[in-house]
């Protein structure tokens, strides 16, 4: 959760008294990121997972907790390597007792619940279960929409790429591949597939992208520290496509450049030393004619970074946003949301798979309106539980920005089960939305989101896929629902122009 930079500035908080360490930690955790409010997460969260992963750092050992538990000798090895985890006590018994002490002593027995407003019905959309094969359950770590061919296209844990034709109802197998799909990009003649490696949290630098073309497919690059993402643009106008691939990586990651030099290989440029990027978009941010680069990270120093392209592939990065480092940071865009000529940034936060599992009153989707010079203020926030990937469009063609947000993490308790909200946009000045769900149990574990004209008729349909490996807990009536279904993708067919 936590990244070394955190454990570090945790310890330089004085231990002396309660006054001294409420000042002391809001001065020395805020130095390098957003301090990490200790009402943020409850009691036992902090005590039973956070607190000995955070000890474990600092060279100490608390609760026979052991981070290379599990691990393969390679892996734990690459972790060794990564430096995370002190081999020497770096703060004393004594002191880490009194910071354990006041951490336990401010935090909350529990976290306040989310009070969803009350759920319309998903108007405007008619619905439509897809199965793409014979086989219960859905894997699918990839989704995309390929509009010169019209395909739906759906990357498998499998390594199977795969199109689905809405038209036709034609399924195709695009590519095979040896480890999980996580990206694609169609260039015409060339398209480029983005392996993460090992899907699970790890140090190995497994990762590949692969470049396929009418007759081959070669490795372009390899030993990547799980990609998750990878953009194909030219950036300097000079022919020549580049790489940037996010790097998400475990403990340790990068966003790395990838430029082809005079002899046909690859000069990796790192532009952000963090973990965790999860996708970048290439815009020119401040309309000098240069492409620059907007990025999102969520290990520890949850952020939007925009960097500027001062010289030829040559960056300037600078923090737009800036998020608590347990908030979970998933997914973003560009939308002109104001229409005042300048990208707006939305996002949402809400991923749940880590040490601080619990349902957090902070999750959800928030647009952030750029008050000029890429300078942004946050004006709506709608709190959605797990809320982990949002898609904008105007759905609904009356001319403002709609949304719609996946929860892979949602609160099972809720009923309806807000798994998949359309918020549709009644009045774009007042940010004033309307929450709309589809009725009754939701047929798959909603995971990605992707649009186009998916039966060509001119309007934006919508596209979830299913992913029902369990990361979190489940109830397991509908687990088991899950599991046994062959519904891989859900349509939303657009009939808002008919």
């Amino acid at each position: 959760l936590f990244t070394i930079t955190v454990v570090l500035q945790l310890i330089a908080c004085n231990p002396n008294s309660q006054s001294t360490q409420k000042e002391s930690y809001k001065i020395n955790c805020g130095s390098c990121h957003i301090p990490p409010s200790i009402e943020d997460l409850p009691k036992g969260i902090w005590k039973e997972e956070i607190l000995p992963n955070m000890a474990a750092r600092m060279g100490l050992k608390i609760n026979d907790y052991n981070p290379y538990k599990g691990l393969t000798y390679e892996e734990m090895e690459a972790t060794i390597n990564s430096g995370i985890y002190s081999t020497k006590p770096i703060l004393s018994a004594e002191d880490w007792i009194a910071l354990e002490a006041y951490i336990l002593d401010n935090a909350p027995d529990s976290l306040p619940k989310i009070a969803y407003p009350e759920f319309k019905s998903l108007d405007g959309f008619i619905s439509r279960t897809i199965a793409l094969d014979s086989t219960p359950g859905a894997m699918y770590t990839y989704l995309g929409f390929d509009e010169e061919s019209g395909q739906v296209l759906t990357g498998g844990i499998d390594g199977r790429l795969m199109g689905y034709n809405y038209v036709t109802k034609e399924v195709s197998t695009v590519g095979t591949y040896e480890r999980p799909i996580v990206d694609y990009t169609n260039k015409g003649d060339r398209s480029f597939v983005t392996e993460i490696g090992k899907l699970d949290p790890t140090q190995l630098r497994t990762g590949r992208l692969i470049q396929s073309g009418a007759e081959e497919s070669i490795v372009l690059l390899d030993k990547l520290q799980r990609p998750v993402h990878t953009l194909v643009y030219d950036l300097d106008n000079d022919g020549m496509d580049e790489y940037v691939v996010s790097e998400f990586g475990d403990l340790r990651g990068q966003l790395s450049l990838f430029e082809r030099n005079s002899e046909g290989s690859y000069d990796k440029t790192m532009l952000l030393g963090q973990p965790g990027t999860i996708r970048v978009i290439a815009h020119d941010m401040n309309g000098d004619g240069k492409t620059d680069l907007v990025a999102q990270t969520s290990q520890g120093d949850e952020s939007i970074t925009i960097l500027t392209q001062k010289d030829s592939l040559k960056f300037t990065a600078k923090q737009a946003i800036r998020f608590s480092p347990v908030y979970g940071s998933s997914w973003f865009e560009l939308a002109e949301y104001d229409g005042d000529g300048d990208q707006d940034i939305i996002t949402v936060n809400g991923d749940n798979a880590d040490k601080s599992y619990v349902h957090k009153p902070y999750h959800g989707l928030r647009i952030h309106i750029n008050q000029g010079d890429n300078v942004f203020e946050e004006k709506y926030f709608f709190p959605m539980n797990g809320s982990t990937r949002l898609l904008s469009g105007d759905f609904d063609q009356d001319g403002d920005l709609d949304f719609f947000v996946v929860a892979i993490f949602p609160n099972y308790d809720q009923d309806p089960l807000p798994s998949l909200v359309y918020l549709e946009n009644e009045d774009a000045e007042t940010f004033r939305f309307t929450p709309r769900i589809k009725e009754g149990t939701p047929e798959g574990r909603w995971f990605l989101l992707t649009s186009g004209d998916i039966d060509a008729d001119g309007d934006e349909d919508v596209v979830v896929s299913s992913f029902t490996y369990a990361l979190t807990p489940i109830p397991e009536a509908l687990s088991e629902k899950w599991n046994q279904s062959r519904t891989d993708l859900l349509i939303l067919e657009n009939t808002f122009g008919e």
